[in-house]
């Protein structure tokens, strides 16, 4: 059978300051009923000694010097009829000689004991379930020949009493009986200042808990005020400091990254008009390079510069692109679109045919989404740009509507993402091989996909169909409702609209 552990720490600590108390009550108890039933039996036993003692010292003398069966049979009587209150049975026995009276009176135990030695003695039996006190008390001969209990000469004859202990036992079981109750009370009342000590432990503790979830929410101003000079209060202290170090910490990497973001920001939009001009003349160039009016080896440094200056001119858009998102600035322009002509007006684009390039599977219903359609297209082609490039053809493209939500799958037939990229696909620059200085993108086309997903209050996922190559799952609501504004108006500086193959990015 399970034993249910409490969890809380203040029920632990009740439980436990409980338990101490318990132990505490039951530990008491327990020394003082044996003390007290040893006091109990030790002065009966003494005073039935004692009584005892008074009449054999009374009666003995009137024995014969060598008496015979009928006076020790007297001196029984006699005794037996002195026990008053007592209500002992006695017996006297001569030596290794039969016992006269009472035998219940006398065990071979004690009769050996009083043999062997001069003292009274005593011995505690229970006999049918009840108590009873054994004495055995040697009668000797007193200096001037009279026999008594006092010390002298032994006689040979010796006394035995037995005397029951009943109401002994009923007082020590009111004894047990009274610890009891008084112990039962206590440790309700012990409950009382176990709550409250529980409730002045944990009240720091408390206080920690809701300072460090008003930190998790972001007020890094957070502090407790230290009161005392316990190990809460020093955890208290070392608590405001780390507070105090989060807080600069977390508002020197605001700093930079408002740096970092403004820096980007500033470049690209001092590089738009130089590489605006340079794509002009480069495009010039080209004419003349495929026309074939110039040489082939300045055709194909043409071409180079091209190519890449294609590629330059992409990466700043990219690169403003994501500044908008960081700056709160990027905005919806949100209209009515049949989902089924949202994704085919993105192949159409890129002219990516079926079943060639793309097999899609897509409503026949019309499933209308309300979507800035400019913000999706560029997700779809980043998603079907990259199945094209990283996975075999055709890529499968499928749209659904379940419930309130609207739900596109693109699906390649490659090798997958290895596990350890898969958590970083949506980060900004990352590349699955470091030895890759190089590639066509800009390292940020996924967490542009990303955030103009979120921008609409949806969700985009990646992950691996065991056999079948990776999936990635565009959800958006039917109608995401208003949007959020932005945080400052759009930046004037030029058209947001990238180029068709702007946001195609290597995995």
């Amino acid at each position: 059978m399970k034993i249910a552990v409490p969890r809380g720490l203040r029920t632990r600590l009740v439980v436990a300051f409980l338990l101490v108390a318990a132990l505490s009550a039951l530990i008491t108890a327990a020394l003082t009923f044996r003390q007290a039933r040893e006091s109990i039996l030790k002065r009966t036993q003494e005073a039935a000694v004692h009584d005892l003692r008074l009449q054999v010292d009374s009666l003995a003398p009137n024995l014969p010097a060598k008496p015979n069966s009928s006076d020790l049979r007297s001196f029984v009587q006699q005794l037996d009829r002195a026990g008053g209150s007592r209500r002992w049975s006695t017996a006297v026995a001569r030596g290794d000689g039969p016992v006269i009276g009472s035998t219940a009176a006398v065990t071979a135990s004690l009769r050996d004991a009083v043999r062997e030695g001069d003292a009274t003695v005593y011995e505690r039996v229970d006999r049918s379930g009840a108590p009873r006190l054994l004495i055995g008390m040697p009668i000797s001969y007193a200096a001037d020949g009279d026999r008594s209990g006092k010390s002298g000469a032994p006689s040979g004859i010796a006394v035995y009493a037995d005397l029951s202990l009943r109401t002994e036992r009923a007082d020590i079981s009111a004894l047990v009986t009274a610890a009891w109750a008084g112990a039962i009370p206590a440790l309700a009342f012990a409950a009382v200042p176990a709550l409250i000590a529980a409730r002045r432990v944990l009240r720091p503790v408390r206080q920690l808990r809701t300072a460090a979830e008003q930190i998790t929410t972001g007020a890094l101003d957070t502090r407790l005020d230290v009161q005392g000079k316990d190990e809460l209060a020093e955890l208290t202290g070392t608590f405001n400091s780390m507070a105090a170090a989060l807080q600069r910490d977390d508002a020197e990497l605001r700093r930079m990254e408002a740096n970092a973001r403004r820096f980007a920001a500033d470049v690209s939009h001092e590089l738009r008009t130089p590489l605006a001009a340079m794509s002009a003349v480069t495009d010039a160039l080209d004419e003349d390079a495929r026309s074939g009016q110039l040489p082939p080896d300045t055709a194909d440094a043409v071409q180079l510069i091209s190519d890449e200056t294609r590629k330059l001119a992409r990466m700043v858009e990219d690169l403003m692109e994501i500044s908008r998102f960081d700056a709160g600035a990027a905005a919806l322009h949100l209209d009515d679109v049949s989902l089924r002509t949202l994704v085919l007006k993105t192949l159409q684009q890129r002219a990516w045919r079926e079943p060639e390039h793309v097999v899609t599977e897509l409503p026949r219903e019309d499933v209308r989404v309300r979507v800035d359609a400019r913000r999706i297209d560029v997700v779809l082609a980043n998603l079907i740009g990259n199945a094209l490039r990283h996975g075999t053809a055709p890529v499968t493209v499928r749209a659904r509507r379940t419930g309130t939500r609207a739900v596109i799958e693109v699906a390649d037939r490659g090798p997958g993402i290895p596990d350890d990229v898969l958590p970083h696909v949506f980060d900004r620059f990352y590349k699955a091989d470091a030895a890759r200085t190089r590639s066509e993108g800009s390292g940020l086309g996924l967490a542009i996909a990303l955030e103009n997903v979120r921008l609409h209050h949806g969700t985009l996922t990646a992950a691996n169909i065991p056999g079948a190559g990776a999936v990635f799952a565009v959800t958006l609501p039917i109608d995401p409702g208003e949007p959020g504004q932005p945080a400052q108006p759009p930046q004037p500086e030029g058209p947001e609209q990238p180029d068709d193959d702007s946001q195609e990015e290597a995995r």
